[in-house]
């Protein structure tokens, strides 16, 4: 990551670590670390163009080689790139993911299931659904990054 402060996880690095530590079992939950966070809460990480990321082709061999449940990563977006494609195909084939995860230690996530569902809690009106922006998030040339 020091040599490349944009690398985004690839496929081989995913079949690397499984080759070291067994394969990612179906339903995990997978934290990329890069340790991007160290410098949290400096706010120009929030201005950030280039910054740690996850591919596109790595994001579709999680989900649908591996069948895992969510991934989460440190940095404020899933990648860098001018359409935003790792965002783009995670909300467009509605897969979950957690942003901004830092120091990976206690952590809550709410997850929408069938209503005979036996596990977990049920949330209220007052929790979901969250407020919906007018402005949608989008890359500016101009700026070089992600603006509403």
């Amino acid at each position: 990551m020091k040599e490349n402060p944009n690398y985004a996880l690839q496929v081989t690095d995913i079949e690397a670590w499984e080759k070291q530590h067994g394969r990612i079992p179906e339903g995990s939950v997978v934290f990329v670390r890069s340790d991007w966070s160290k410098q949290w809460p400096d706010p120009k990480l929030a201005t950030l163009k280039e910054f740690p990321g996850v591919g596109l082709d790595a994001l579709k061999f999680l989900h649908e080689e591996r069948r895992i449940l969510f991934h989460g990563h440190e940095p404020l977006d899933t990648d860098s790139t001018p359409t935003l494609e790792g965002e783009q195909w995670l909300m467009h084939h509605g897969y979950a993911q957690a942003e901004g995860v830092a120091n990976l230690g206690y952590a809550r996530y709410v997850a929408v299931c069938p209503p005979d569902w036996s596990y977990g809690t049920t949330i209220g009106p007052a929790d979901a659904p969250l407020p919906k922006s007018d402005k949608p998030l989008h890359y500016d040339a101009t700026a070089g990054m992600r603006v509403r």
